[in-house]
């Protein structure tokens, strides 16, 4: 079963946020900065959490993961935003992690 997932981090290394931003990308849509929904199995989650413990630095960087439900349940409302709409994000060509 698919799950959406909000992952959002605080990197405190530009180098270490910057890799873990372009890693975020094989896994999910960026929704802010530093924010991305992810709609993963569990395959593809346990995959996303090890890529992240060898990108993060756990004395100094943080990453928050939230269920939002399954995925295509009623997430829609999940999200909600005030301020600038959010723009669709031009995923380039396969990403391999």
């Amino acid at each position: 079963m698919r799950y959406c997932y909000l992952v959002c981090y605080d990197i405190a290394d530009p180098k270490r946020l910057r890799r873990v931003f372009r890693k975020m990308h094989g896994f999910g849509d960026p929704v802010q900065y530093s924010v991305f929904r992810c709609d993963l199995n569990r395959v593809e989650k346990a995959l996303m959490l090890a890529v992240l413990e060898e990108l993060v630095n756990t004395a100094h960087d943080r990453v928050m993961i939230v269920r939002l439900g399954p995925v295509g349940a009623s997430d829609r409302g999940a999200i909600e935003f005030l301020g600038q709409p959010l723009l669709p994000w031009k995923r380039p060509g396969a990403i391999i992690v």
